[in-house]
C-alpha cells in the first residue's frame, strides 16, 4: 500500500470479464461505473489488477478470476462519451499479457485483504479497492505474471 511520497499503489478494479477486456485493448482503466474519483487515487506507474466477478456486464454466469493486470501510465483523469448520454471517466493503462486469468479460490487462504474467507466477496462490492505488494505478487504469480516486471 502506498506509504512513503512517491511509493508504487497496487489496485484491484472489478468489473465484468467483458467490459475489463475492453479497457485492456483500448489502452483505459475505467472503474465503478465511469466514476471518476477512483482514478484519481491513483498516480502513473501504480498497478491495476481487474478482479471479473462476472463473465458479462448485465448477466449472472459467473467467471470469478482475475483478468487483466497492468499499469496506469497517464496522469489525467478524461471523459469519454460513449453515447447516448453516458460519458465515464477513463484513465490510459498499459497491459501486461498475463499467461492465464487467475481463479479467486485457490488464492484466497493466501490473500491478506481477504479477513474472512466464507464473505469473501463483500471486500469487493464497492468496485475499487488498495491492496498490498504482497497480495499483488500473488495475484500477479498465479496469473503467471512476474511481478518483477511490472
Amino acid at each position: 500500500m502506498k506509504t512513503p511520497e512517491g511509493s508504487r499503489g497496487f489496485w484491484i478494479g472489478v468489473a465484468s470479464r467483458d467490459h475489463a477486456l475492453k479497457g485492456v485493448v483500448g489502452g483505459f482503466a475505467q472503474l465503478c461505473h465511469g466514476k471518476a474519483a477512483p482514478l484519481r487515487r491513483m498516480v502513473a506507474g501504480d498497478v491495476l489488477v481487474y478482479y471479473a466477478p462476472r463473465e458479462r456486464f448485465g448477466e449472472s454466469a459467473p467467471c470469478q478470476r482475475f483478468v487483466a493486470i497492468g499499469l496506469i501510465t497517464g496522469s489525467e483523469v478524461y471523459p469519454f462519451d460513449m453515447g447516448r448520454g453516458f460519458v465515464p471517466f477513463r484513465r490510459s493503462a498499459a497491459y501486461i499479457q498475463a499467461t492465464v486469468e487467475a481463479p479467486i479460490r485457490p488464492l484466497l487462504p493466501l490473500l491478506s485483504f481477504i479477513r474472512d474467507p466464507a464473505c469473501w466477496g463483500a471486500v469487493f462490492r464497492f468496485g475499487f479497492l488498495e491492496i498490498p505488494s504482497t497480495d499483488f505478487a500473488i495475484i500477479a504469480r498465479a496469473m503467471g505474471v512476474d511481478d518483477e516486471r511490472v
